[in-house]
């Protein structure tokens, strides 16, 4: 099996932390988004990883190159970025029709049986019940679970199934013939060649897919909904606060990188601290902190710092990109 990362987005909603990294590469309970993604898929029996790279590529290839160099990995860049659909046909060349792919984006994390899902005989398109269907592709499904219709962001309500972003695909030679006519005919949805539309296209030829539910979809598309995804994996982390702090409280559940200093302060609960982080006389609660940033008597919650950023005599909610400065001492 094969499996795709398409990484290529500019992830504008989570900007400024954005600016100066791609969305797969933040930080989020001690790791990346893309890291937890790939950890998710260590005991899958994949022959090669194929990463759609676009915005700032080279970050993303560096990064795994360091931390997954273990792994066969390919980079592919989609340089002018014109959807999913034309981020999967971009890799045709290095897909066999005899080898199922697993298509996984890159940038929301989940919790399914990826295991289970890498032995279907058939087609399988993961989704979610959903509470507004607007936002996303969704499927329609008879009472078996065969899915007869895909419709991406549909205005009139037609199913509350929504695609969560992990495709297994057995019939890759009719992905490709589909795909193919997708980019041939210039058929485009909203400008942009969607995956579903190719789907589509193997449905109305009589290729099987079948719906399959997974257990969680944690979003990270936007800073609350990242802070929420921080929560819920920190939750099921089995991470120990590596040591005690001078005078300070540390509330569980949080991440704490081995290397990072605190003192006299109150951490906690829901905090991820990365790499190198400096913290003296702080409150912290419900935030993410990216690696090397300094914080001094400050009092923060539901926040998200980039790398290397300074806070000094701050009180609230911050939102900041890398090397910011509140407050620097002359």
């Amino acid at each position: 099996m094969k499996v795709i990362l398409p990484v290529a987005g500019v992830g504008t909603r989570l900007r400024p932390m954005t600016l100066h990294l791609p969305k797969c590469l933040l930080p989020v309970a001690g790791n990346t988004i893309i890291g937890h993604i790939l950890d998710a898929m260590a005991a899958l029996p994949v022959t090669e990883y194929i990463f759609v790279t676009g915005y700032q590529a080279e970050k993303v290839e560096e990064y795994i190159h360091r931390h997954y160099g273990h792994l066969n990995s390919r980079f592919v860049l989609q340089a002018n970025p014109q959807g999913l659909g034309e981020a999967i046909h971009l890799c045709s060349p290095w897909l066999n029709d005899d080898e199922p792919i697993l298509i996984v984006l890159g940038d929301t994390l989940f919790d399914a049986d990826l295991l289970s899902l890498s032995h279907s005989s058939t087609n399988v398109l993961c989704t979610r019940l959903v509470p507004d269907p607007s936002r996303f592709g969704v499927a329609v499904t008879s009472p078996d679970g065969r899915i007869t219709r895909l419709v991406e962001k549909p205005q009139n309500f037609i199913s509350n199934q929504a695609l969560v972003g992990i495709y297994f695909i057995q019939d890759v030679g009719a992905l490709r013939r589909s795909l193919d006519e997708l980019i041939a005919h210039n058929m485009r949805t909203r400008n942009e060649f969607q995956l579903t539309d190719a789907l589509q296209l193997m449905i109305d030829e009589g290729a099987p897919f079948y719906s399959g539910q997974i257990r969680g979809w944690l979003d990270c598309g936007k800073p609350d909904a990242m802070l929420e995804t921080n929560r819920l994996l920190l939750s099921r982390s089995k991470a120990v606060v590596p040591r005690n702090f001078p005078g300070s409280t540390i509330i569980e559940p949080c991440y704490i990188a081995d290397d990072v200093e605190i003192v006299n302060s109150i951490i906690g609960p829901n905090v991820s601290l990365h790499q190198g982080c400096n913290l003296r006389s702080v409150m912290l609660s419900d935030s993410v902190v990216a690696a090397k940033c300094f914080l001094e008597n400050s009092s923060l919650e539901r926040s998200l710092l980039g790398e290397s950023v300074m806070v000094r005599r701050f009180h609230g909610s911050l939102n900041l990109g890398d090397h910011s400065e509140i407050n620097p001492e002359d």
